[in-house]
């Protein structure tokens, strides 16, 4: 006990001089090299986002549950390489045997996971592929190219002919979940990149205040619009806001992308038409089941395993599948 709780200081120390946020769980003691014994550290993007705190929460039961030690840690902000960079090191200093990560960026972070791979942790990605996927061993994850490609043809579906006249609000410039979804999005509402139906786009980095004001600029431009892409619920939220205020949020049909239980109730109360939901907590609890069975057995997953997505809407379109909001209501992550 005296040898986990220094272990735990260390690590803390460690942490709070790299401006990182921790959360511990030990199952067992810390040298779990070699020993059969999962020793499970998480690198979220950040710790606040409800999204990561799910993730977090499932990833660290999944390990309590399955006898293995689990710590998480996470950047400051959103696109923060330099704080998981550090997180990564810190943990393979401290022995663990996987390492879990939500990347900031696809590329910002390779060098240390690299590093963390020749040193024998097994590394996991989750929610956010790596750019080239190859630089970590498997990645559990929603299609993002799959959601923004059913949010597309879910808005495509709703204008019922007409033509679009789109704004979209995106996330982290660079980020392989922005890039993906925003993509995936111009699929299926069948619109080329820079196309002129395209009424103006700017990054919010996935925050609610930041979506709005960018909202609120864009339309300054232009008020002529029809359909909103928003890269996530904060997004949705912010870029709703902004619409009302201005008196055209019944105008636009707009879509999302998370599946929380607040973006859920979006859907139900018509902030938005539908969201896209993904599924953190299956991500969270293959990763950790992964790693439990590489320290048993040093067999690696590998590849893309698609943890799945589904359209929730109370306003069903022809050709799209979708679930109902008292559907999601069931199945959302986050607080109901």
């Amino acid at each position: 006990m005296r040898q986990r709780s220094l272990v735990c200081l260390l690590l803390a120390l460690a942490v709070t001089a790299s401006g990182c946020t921790v959360q511990r769980y030990w199952g067992g003691s810390s040298n779990t090299a070699g020993s059969g014994r999962a020793s499970v550290g998480l690198v979220t993007k950040t710790e606040t986002n409800p999204y990561f705190v799910e993730l977090r929460n499932a990833a660290g039961a999944a390990a309590k549950a399955q006898g293995a030690d689990f710590v998480a840690l996470a950047g400051q902000f959103d696109g923060d390489n330099d704080g998981q960079v550090k997180a990564i090191e810190n943990m393979v200093q401290q022995g663990v045997n996987t390492i879990l990560i939500t990347p900031n960026s696809s590329t910002g972070v390779l060098a240390a996971i690299d590093r963390a791979r020749k040193a024998g942790v097994l590394v996991i990605a989750l929610d956010t592929a790596t750019d080239p996927e190859n630089a970590v061993d498997a990645t559990y994850a929603t299609d993002n190219v799959a959601a923004g490609r059913e949010q597309g043809a879910y808005v495509k579906a709703a204008l019922g002919g007409i033509p679009p006249k789109l704004i979209m609000i995106d996330g982290t410039a660079g980020s392989t979940v922005d890039t993906y979804r925003h993509n995936g999005f111009l699929q299926g509402i069948g619109l080329a990149d820079g196309a002129p139906e395209i009424a103006g786009r700017d990054n919010a980095n996935g925050d609610q205040s930041i979506a709005q004001q960018k909202m609120e600029n864009l339309l300054q431009r232009s008020t002529d619009i029809n359909a909103v892409y928003t890269m996530n619920e904060p997004t949705g939220r912010g870029a709703y806001a902004a619409l009302q205020a201005r008196g055209l949020a019944g105008q636009v049909v707009m879509g999302s992308i998370d599946g929380g239980c607040q973006g859920v109730e979006n859907v139900r109360d018509g902030l938005y038409q539908a969201t896209v939901m993904q599924f953190p907590r299956k991500m969270a609890e293959q990763g950790v089941t992964a790693a439990v069975e590489y320290a048993r057995t040093q067999k690696k997953p590998s590849g893309f395993i698609d943890t799945g997505s589904v359209v929730i809407t109370d306003k069903p379109m022809p050709g799209v599948p979708s679930q109902n909001t008292d559907w999601g209501l069931q199945n959302c992550w986050g607080n109901k």
